[in-house]
């Protein structure tokens, strides 16, 4: 087990980021949560195995549809054993 924290730039508030990245997420098996933040980026965690954290991450440079990602900066995180994949 794993977890990456990612914060994602461009135009991602308001294009259904979070929710596609919550389908996204559980269709991997990835656990964790996403939320919007105040300076127009999004948060998300992801935590499960490499492969599928991975593959959630690599999916979110470039988002869905109608975003337009700019930028993503990842680090690793301690694992915390969550459970599902929340917006908050």
């Amino acid at each position: 087990m794993i977890q990456r924290r990612v914060l994602v730039s461009g135009r991602v508030q308001g294009v259904y980021y979070r929710d596609t990245t919550r389908r996204v997420a559980r269709e991997h098996g990835v656990a964790g949560w996403v939320r919007n933040l105040p300076d127009g980026r999004v948060e998300a965690v992801f935590e499960g195995e490499p492969d599928a954290v991975a593959a959630t991450e690599k999916w979110a440079h470039d988002g869905p549809p109608h975003a337009a990602v700019t930028g993503v900066e990842a680090e690793d995180g301690p694992v915390e054993g969550l459970t599902g994949f929340e917006i908050r």
